[in-house]
């Protein structure tokens, strides 16, 4: 390692950028966790989902999602303005590739959130991207959590749990798994911010470019 006029060594591993991919099970508690690693201040460029479906009573535009319409969503699909788009239970949603490549350009860790069909459409884009899959400790507390939401019929409960399942087989895909214990959601975030910090202290640290 080179020696620096001070007497301290120089690094000559490269700094570049990463591109961490969060996703799960819906009812895994995504949307708390992103709440907790932005309320830490961890320095990240949080990529807003865009979706067409209904927005929630709790959501925000711009903020939780940007909430379009399907004929804005398909008109930036045939642009493609999107790095990877989805149809869940029925609604769109995309990663806005110019927001993700900006960032990257500019040397920011970027965060996306995205389902487990999204992620694996990234890594195939992006080979270098990290992957988290966030899941809940066990089925139980999923079904519980979905229930409680109060956000879907008994009809798409049962879709989603089912879908769940899947999911969950699609675990060894991914490079890091992360229990959201409900009542715990900073032990998932200080989780989450370990794994980054072991991936900026690789020997040759992950970097993603568009």
């Amino acid at each position: 390692m080179p020696e620096k006029a001070d007497g301290s060594f120089r690094s000559n591993r490269p700094s570049g950028a990463l591109l961490i991919v969060l996703s799960g099970p819906s009812g895994a508690g995504k949307d708390a966790v992103l709440a907790g690693l932005r309320a830490s201040g961890y320095p990240l460029k949080y990529i807003t989902t865009l979706t067409t479906r209904p927005r929630r009573a709790n959501e925000r535009d711009n903020v939780d999602y940007h909430f379009v319409s399907k004929e804005r969503f398909q008109e930036m699909l045939k642009n493609d303005e999107l790095l990877e788009w989805a149809n869940v239970y029925g609604n769109w949603y995309g990663v806005p590739r110019n927001e993700v490549k900006a960032a990257l350009d500019r040397g920011e860790d970027v965060l996306v959130k995205v389902d487990i069909q999204g992620a694996a459409t990234i890594k195939k884009i992006l080979p270098q991207a990290i992957l988290i899959f966030l899941m809940s400790p066990s089925m139980e507390e999923l079904r519980a959590r979905l229930k409680q939401r109060h956000t879907e019929s008994p009809a798409e409960l049962a879709l989603r749990l089912k879908a769940a399942e899947e999911e969950l087989r699609q675990l060894p895909f991914f490079d890091y798994q992360v229990v959201n214990r409900g009542d715990k959601v900073d032990l998932a975030v200080a989780e989450i911010k370990a794994i980054i910090t072991a991936e900026k202290s690789r020997g040759v640290p992950r970097q993603a470019a568009l």
